[in-house]
């Protein structure tokens, strides 16, 4: 493993949590990938371009920023070992040859000042130990006048997710995970702190706007359930209750999830996030 900084982030991303992403890397792109579009028109690439994807995990933003710039190139950085070995065989499978991946903090990472013309992220930013930190290291690895694009979570109450969760055992306590300046899911829920890192950090023109987008969780009620008790909320959650309230908290789960099937069986639920672009000053 390279230097790391953020050791609490790498220890999860190359334990059970970066598992469960590599074997579902299919799964959670569904999830997810109603972002993709809106993330890549923001990143303003070119066919030449030379893309920095951060927190890449298994690698499907990096490949879709690959095609987009043929006579460029697309980076791919990630903590998470089990996902990056994910991410190479699936672009060499898919015949991607102008693409790379390396494990790394982005926080220390040794960038090659100025060697990308964009940033990217989809969902990969929320996890900094320092973010001011970490997002001035990718700042100086962008040419003068270069793009950063990123989504992040906004408020946990707009994600569907969330609300499925509560239905296990109340409110989901976000506790530290949503409070600014510390790593987690909704570090940057709230806007202003996202400009104020952001600027902090050496960036121009922030704009932050609301992103809608449906993602598909599983192929009925009960596989949604069983992918959602998968996940580290979920068997964080799970894992405090009995056999009888296990049983029955799958079951209340399983009835809300049924709400959101839609009419080909598959569960939908709606996330929102913030689009954020910003620039390295001229």
């Amino acid at each position: 493993m390279p230097d790391v900084v953020n050791t609490e982030q790498a220890q999860a991303w190359n334990g059970p949590e970066g598992a469960h992403w590599a074997r579902n890397q299919d799964r959670w792109n569904a999830v997810n990938e109603g972002f993709n579009e809106p993330l890549l028109e923001a990143a303003a690439l070119t066919e030449g371009c030379r893309v920095l994807d951060i927190g890449c995990g298994s690698g499907q933003t990096t490949r879709l920023a690959a095609l987009r710039a043929p006579r460029g190139h697309a980076l791919g950085l990630d903590l998470s070992g089990p996902m990056l070995a994910g991410a190479r065989a699936r672009a060499e499978r898919d015949g991607v040859s102008n693409i790379a991946f390396e494990q790394g903090d982005a926080q220390v990472h040794p960038f090659e000042p100025g060697a990308h013309d964009s940033a990217l992220s989809r969902f990969g930013v929320m996890f900094f130990a320092d973010p001011v930190v970490a997002f001035g290291a990718i700042g100086r690895a962008l040419r003068p006048g270069g793009r950063l694009a990123f989504v992040c979570p906004a408020a946990a109450d707009g994600n569907g997710w969330v609300e499925a969760f509560s239905v296990l055992s109340g409110p989901l306590p976000l506790g530290d995970l949503a409070r600014p300046g510390l790593p987690g899911m909704f570090s940057l829920a709230e806007p202003a702190r996202i400009r104020e890192v952001l600027t902090a950090a050496g960036f121009t023109g922030v704009t932050v706007t609301e992103a809608r987008a449906y993602g598909t969780w599983g192929s009925g009620a009960a596989d949604a359930a069983e992918f959602l008790l998968g996940t580290g909320p979920g068997s964080h959650l799970i894992a405090q209750m009995d056999a009888a309230a296990r049983a029955a908290a799958r079951r209340r789960l399983e009835e809300w999830l049924r709400a959101h099937e839609t009419s080909d069986g598959t569960v939908r639920l709606l996330s929102t996030s913030w689009l954020v672009t910003a620039d390295r000053p001229a």
